[in-house]
């Protein structure tokens, strides 16, 4: 179903779901072993910093924004992500402490650069860029030999016209090929998110799946695929009561992403 762009309003909600993100990311990095990498070059990131601070203006102006900016700061990240990842023994948690050096919102509110490994054949890494809280996010994918890993695909609002792209969180799937969700939403006080499942299948990416807007949603990986919980029975007088939830399983199977499993929950206490 086609998606339309993310209401306003979730923006002014996202900080502080966001800035606990980035410190999972940058605090909870700080104990692991840290690889001898060097810094991003500093006029590359004078140029990332004023290129993200270009697409996050240009967003939040609702005026015209250019491919060509923001392709230009996804291949700064590129450089920084793949001079990781094609190291003799790639460490993502000290690639992922060096992207988080070109965090510069203080705090950051949604502005999040991490690499997660995918599981599944071909095998792969990806990227998740969000730009900021009220900027664009975009995904990157990396595969190749051991050593020669290069771009291979990407999940953005030029290549994909449909994609929400205000803010996401990225999820590696535990299955057999190579395949990823991403949500949308999900830090305003309904919990409300927009799920997309993607496929990289070594030449490509592309999605197999999508939700619709889901209310008081959470999700996690299970075995083989991904189980959502969300309200199926809304009220349309009261955005914030629920009157039934539903389980949902999905998984890879024949070939092909089904449903596998559903269940009818009670409401939630007090709703």
């Amino acid at each position: 179903m086609p998606f339309t762009r993310m209401d306003t309003k979730w923006r002014a909600l996202r900080i502080f779901t966001a800035a606990i993100a980035t410190c999972a990311l940058a605090c909870g990095n700080v104990g692991a072993k840290a690889a001898a990498q060097a810094p991003v070059p500093a006029g590359a990131t004078a140029e990332f910093t004023q290129l993200a601070a270009q697409l996050v203006a240009a967003r939040e102006a609702a005026g015209p924004e250019s491919e060509a900016a923001e392709e230009r700061a996804l291949a700064i990240l590129d450089g920084v992500a793949l001079e990781g990842l094609n190291r003799p023994s790639p460490d993502v948690a000290a690639l992922n402490q060096r992207l988080a050096g070109l965090v510069k919102q203080q705090p950051s509110e949604g502005e999040t650069y991490s690499v997660a490994q995918l599981k599944g054949s071909p095998g792969a890494y990806a990227l998740l860029a969000d730009f900021g809280l009220g900027g664009p996010s975009a995904v990157r994918i990396y595969a190749g030999a051991p050593g020669k890993l290069a771009l291979a695909g990407h999940v953005d609002r030029y290549a994909q016209k449909d994609f929400i792209d205000d803010y996401i969180e990225l999820l590696p799937l535990e299955t057999p090929i190579s395949l990823f969700a991403t949500i949308a939403g999900r830090t305003d006080e309904l919990q409300t998110g927009v799920f997309t499942i993607w496929r990289f299948d070594g030449r490509a990416v592309q999605a197999i799946w999508s939700s619709d807007i889901l209310q008081q949603s959470s999700y996690r990986a299970v075995p083989n695929g991904f189980e959502l919980t969300y309200c199926a029975q809304t009220d349309p007088d009261d955005p914030s009561a629920c009157h039934g939830m539903e389980r949902d399983r999905y998984a890879w199977q024949n070939g092909a992403w089904k449903q596998i499993e559903t269940a009818k929950l009670p409401a939630p206490a007090g709703k």
